[in-house]
């Protein structure tokens, strides 16, 4: 609890006022990922690959984009800024020890950015999500890695729905998932899509107790390789079940 009191107060003042609230939620992630580390290692390495192997077929690396950057534990930051000219890193929150571990290994051409990826505000009030027209005034694009963000963006916007009651909720959720696909999939530059998609609850026994579809009914393009993510390994909440999930991942190279 010491070391996520002192990570919540050294991120709060570097965080800008409308990012705040979810600080609390990036602590909690960073504290799980230490103590899954062993089970998680395996889904944060061919994460790395895949992004490796899709660098490796690149002729122009000029700017590349991370989108939902996160504790940076499933993304090759090295390889990657060593590989291009800029690397941006987009996520609600850059925790203080992210932040840290750039500075320590001193890499001068990654920036960073807080932003909303989800698209919430626009569909709630609403209009058509494009959750990453941003992107459009990014100069000299060359690939934009979606990392380990689908599947939270619908997560996200449940959530919200439970504390904005007055939301038309009939298929925000499904229609946020669909606009950050159709994002990625109309950019000029190489995409690449990380995603967990499914997960089933299995019991110690190792028989399926649950499954969900974790994209709402919305279909991933077909992915180049797969693989499953012990999200919550026996033991984490109960020693009687783990929950599973099945990742996608998906590039494009233009």
């Amino acid at each position: 609890m010491i070391a996520e009191a002192l990570q919540y107060a050294a991120t709060y003042p570097v965080t800008a006022r409308e990012f705040r609230p979810f600080i609390g939620s990036s602590v909690s992630l960073w504290s799980r990922a230490g103590r899954c580390a062993g089970a998680w290692s395996a889904h944060e390495e061919n994460c790395k690959a895949f992004i490796d192997d899709t660098i490796t077929g690149m002729r122009q690396r000029r700017t590349a984009v991370v989108l939902g950057s996160g504790l940076l534990r499933d993304v090759p930051i090295k390889p990657l800024s060593h590989a291009f000219d800029t690397v941006v890193l987009v996520d609600l929150v850059h925790l203080a020890s992210v932040r840290l571990w750039l500075m320590a290994n001193r890499l001068r051409n990654v920036r960073l950015i807080s932003r909303d990826l989800s698209g919430f505000a626009e569909a709630a009030a609403g209009r058509a999500p494009e959750p990453l027209s941003f992107l459009r005034q990014v100069p000299y694009l060359d690939l934009v890695i979606s990392a380990n963000l689908l599947s939270q963006i619908g997560v996200g916007a449940e959530r919200r729905l439970e504390r904005e009651t007055a939301v038309p909720a009939p298929g925000l959720v499904p229609r946020l998932i669909q606009a950050h696909l159709d994002g990625l999939a109309v950019l000029p530059c190489s995409t690449i899509l990380l995603s967990d998609v499914s997960f089933a609850v299995l019991g110690h026994d190792g028989e399926t107790r649950e499954t969900a579809d974790l994209l709402h009914g919305v279909s991933a393009p077909q992915p180049q390789a797969r693989w499953t993510w012990p999200v919550v390994p026996t033991g984490e909440e109960s020693r009687q079940f783990s929950v599973v999930h099945d990742v996608a991942a998906v590039r494009a190279l233009r």
